[in-house]
């Protein structure tokens, strides 16, 4: 009886596998990455951003390859990459003069929540999230960023 289930479920695994794999080549998707940058600088003097591009870029063209016959470095210009069509949304600060404020975050998670529903009703699906933080590393140190990616995706058709 354990072989029989064991059997079944791999293989259902395996259809299940192939049928993911079939749907993923029959459609091609775009993807669209919004990001959240909010400060945890002590006194709220960091800068919190809620931030989504509107122009696009190929990777292709700022990409080299690098072999042992050619290892000629990237020339590729940072104007040329950078985007200047972007919507920015202002954040609150994690941190005020008093300390950490609740309320701030509170109101940064109801304008993100604002955006992800708005990009689920334009059709993308949220695929995956990603954070980071770069915090405080000491007295000398004031910095600090708390970084989450929201990775969407959606089909062309």
């Amino acid at each position: 009886m354990k072989k029989l289930t064991i059997i079944t479920a791999l293989l259902l695994a395996f259809l299940s596998t192939e049928i993911l794999a079939q749907e993923a080549t029959n459609y091609e998707y775009e993807i669209k990455v919004i990001t959240s940058v909010e400060s945890i600088v002590p006194s709220g003097l960091g800068r919190s951003r809620l931030i989504s591009a509107n122009s696009e870029r190929d990777y292709k063209e700022f990409s080299s390859t690098q072999t042992e016959e050619d290892n000629t470095r990237n020339k590729s210009k940072r104007k040329d990459i950078r985007v200047k069509d972007f919507e920015e949304t202002k954040l609150l600060n994690f941190f005020n003069i008093a300390g950490i404020r609740f309320q701030n975050i509170a109101s940064n998670d109801a304008l993100i929540s604002s955006k992800l529903t708005e990009m689920l009703a334009q059709g993308w699906d949220l695929a995956f999230v990603t954070s980071a933080v770069e915090s405080d590393a000491g007295e000398k140190d004031g910095n600090g960023i708390f970084i989450t990616r929201y990775i969407f995706k959606r089909k062309i058709d």
